[in-house]
């Protein structure tokens, strides 16, 4: 419930009124008492009017304190009994952003309720059973560092829209945890944040580039004593903002297309060398890196190829396809599009120039002509700082120089992203094919067991709405991918079994291999015959029972996501990539994971690491029995050796007790439950 001038956009706040402050606050107290003395089935007809009255609170000068106080009888009364806010322990700070955009003001009142309850925990005032003052600490600097923008922007038009006066309850809130947290732990885990997200290198950093402009301001801030915290900033803010001499100030575009016109050669190179350096470093590309790179048209391969900071392979690469990589350099590379460059110089390091359709592709890609909703969409996304086509040229040179940073943002298209991934990585050529039909004839059309689909003819797809927060290739193609997928999956209906069984290999392509296991029961949702697939899946996958034969093709594959509790969330696509010893001499898979961010607690003893295990830019890494232990589905060539694998029965048992203590918990035929104790201690 809310009141009328509540929901209006852009209310103004009423002033501080500490009398009205109290009036709420004992109209508050008075609804936690009948909250609190109800029985359990007559909680919920009390609950509305006490969080309606806290959201009038959390409105007020004060309010957030205030209800800092009462956080324990609050919580004690019932107030997050029987919703995801009941098991604090368990709440995972990147889905604080969802809760507090929304709409629905009682969604806004309840995580501003359990933010505050866990404040109180950690400055010791509530003693709480499930979570310790160190646990809550660390939690709330995570939920501040991800949220920072709270803290310092105001209400944009989307949320004055969507929310009204309710957005700045959030900023009330976040205002009081910096005040009693202390700014210099935020900053601190907001750097830490950043440093772990870009070692996975994603192609969308915009939302990481807020966040270190965010540091910035702190920085420049009088107001806000830092401490000693921030370390390791000042490599963050300079890379955007001043990786070398002629621009450590920050001086402007112009300014510094001014000192460029002014430099010899080794001036030239120090800024060329300066920049590649910080480039690498952290995957952020400054704006004034591509106006560098245009300048350095003029003057030669070396400086280049220097700018760029290109290994061997990528000078040769450069200097065989020289006219085309100036022709992508004027064509993509502006102030607006700087991960143009990364994209650019990562795709020479891969030397796919080399394959003979790629080269071709890419001056096709140069010349396309956008239909009008692909530059609407564009611009739409991304704004008019550049032309339509420039942007979707940085996208491509983006996703060709980082086929595993590819998102799937906040939609249900992982198949989508993951295939976009897949064609980058294996099959560049056709990933071009795709986004030339896409972007200049608004229609893919696919093949499913010798009969064509159109994107444009399939009825619907998985996302009920069209993406928006993508990069500019996924942008354009996924819309067409996910109804062309789900169209395949609708031509399965009425098939005994799985429909991924026929579509994954049609609609990723001919490399997935035909063969097929799955260790659920369609129709009934149980475990089917875990051990059997476990010793296929050893022995198409584990060079111990492969004969040591690495994975060729990267292979589609299906695992069960499970929460930091190792409870079910749902179905999920990933790619398997590679299966190596790490440099721990522990088997490892790893694998791509299209969701954004794939540093994930998957409970039970389960972490996905992304980084100090052997792994790659944009791969995550599980040991081979734990990633086993979520698989659900996987791909194999059955023309290859598939003998059942010879593992020992104890480790088998291992890999079913991760099983059988997370998302096979109730899947577990009655008759075949057993009592699992906990992993083998090391």
């Amino acid at each position: 419930m809310t009141t009328h001038d509540d929901n209006q956009p852009g209310g103004a706040e009423t002033p501080p009124d500490d009398t009205k402050l109290r009036g709420l606050l004992d109209k508050l107290d008075e609804a936690v008492g009948l909250l609190d003395a109800a029985r359990d089935f007559a909680k919920p007809g009390k609950l509305p009017r006490v969080l309606d009255t806290a959201r009038r609170v959390l409105l007020q000068e004060g309010g957030a304190a205030a209800l800092e106080t009462r956080a324990q009888t609050l919580e004690q009364a019932g107030v997050f009994a029987g919703s995801d806010w009941e098991t604090p322990q368990y709440l995972l700070p990147t889905l604080t952003t969802h809760a507090l955009k929304s709409p629905d003001p009682n969604t806004v009142v309840i995580e501003a309720l359990s933010e505050l309850r866990l404040l109180a925990v950690a400055k010791g005032d509530y003693l709480h059973t499930a979570v310790s003052a160190e646990q809550a600490h660390h939690y709330l600097t995570q939920v501040m560092a991800i949220n920072l923008w709270l803290l310092f922007g105001a209400p944009s038009e989307a949320e004055r829209e969507t929310q009204g006066r309710l957005a700045t309850i959030p900023r009330h809130l976040f205002r009081h945890l910096a005040e009693r947290i202390g700014y210099e732990h935020i900053i601190d885990s907001l750097i830490e944040e950043i440093w772990r997200i870009l070692e996975q290198r994603p192609i969308q950093v915009e939302p990481v580039k807020q966040m270190i402009t965010q540091i910035a301001l702190c920085q420049a801030n009088p107001e806000i004593d830092l401490g000693a915290s921030g370390q390791g900033a000042d490599r963050l803010v300079s890379s955007l903002f001043g990786p070398t001499r002629a621009c450590r100030e920050d001086p402007g575009i112009e300014v510094y297309r001014e000192r460029l016109a002014s430099m010899d050669s080794a001036a030239l190179q120090g800024e060329a060398t300066g920049f590649a350096r910080a480039m690498h470093d952290t995957g952020l590309v400054s704006p004034y890196h591509p106006v560098l790179l245009r300048h350095l048209l003029d003057h030669g391969d070396h400086l280049l190829a220097e700018a760029l900071g290109l290994s061997a392979t990528g000078r040769d690469c450069l200097l065989c396809y020289r006219e085309l990589v100036y022709a992508l350099i004027r064509g993509g590379v502006h102030p607006a599009t700087p991960q143009a460059v990364y994209g650019l110089a990562l795709m020479l390091e891969r030397g796919i120039l080399y394959q003979p359709p790629v080269a071709p592709a890419m001056w096709r890609q140069l010349g396309l002509t956008l239909s009008e909703w692909s530059q609407a969409r564009l611009n739409l996304a991304f704004g008019e700082a550049v032309s339509p086509r420039a942007r979707l040229l940085e996208g491509v040179l983006c996703m060709l120089g980082l086929p595993l940073g590819v998102g799937q943002g906040n939609n249900p298209t992982c198949q989508s992203a993951r295939a976009l991934s897949m064609w980058a990585y294996n099959d560049p050529d056709y990933l071009l094919q795709m986004v030339a039909w896409a972007a200049r004839d608004d229609e893919i059309i696919m093949h499913f067991e010798g009969m064509p689909l159109s994107s444009m003819a399939s009825l619907s797809g998985v996302a009920q709405t069209l993406p928006m927060d993508l990069d500019a290739v996924s942008l354009i193609v996924v819309p067409h991918l996910d109804r062309i997928y789900a169209e395949m999956g609708r031509r399965c209906i009425g098939r005994d079994g799985d429909p991924h069984r026929w579509v994954n290999p049609e609609f990723h392509g001919w490399w997935a291999g035909r063969g097929f296991r799955i260790n659920v029961d369609v129709a009934t949702g149980q475990l089917h015959e875990p051990e059997t697939f476990l010793r296929h899946f050893y022995a198409s996958y584990h060079p111990y029972y492969n004969g040591n034969q690495p994975l060729i093709h990267p292979q589609p594959a299906g695992i069960a996501v499970t929460d930091s509790a190792a409870r079910f969330i749902g179905w999920h696509a990933i790619t398997i990539l590679r299966v190596n010893l790490d440099p721990s001499d522990v088997m490892r898979v790893y694998f791509f994971n299209p969701n954004n961010d794939s540093g994930q607690n998957w409970g039970d003893g389960i972490k996905v690491s992304t980084a100090d295990h052997g792994e790659r830019f944009g791969e995550a890494s599980l040991p081979f029995e734990q990633f086993a232990s979520r698989l659900y589905i996987f791909h194999y060539d059955p023309l290859e050796r598939g003998e059942l694998a010879e593992i020992t029965q104890a480790e088998l048992d291992r890999v079913i007790g991760y099983i059988h203590r997370s998302w096979g918990a109730d899947r577990v035929p009655p008759n075949e439950l057993q009592a699992d104790e906990g992993p083998d201690a090391p």
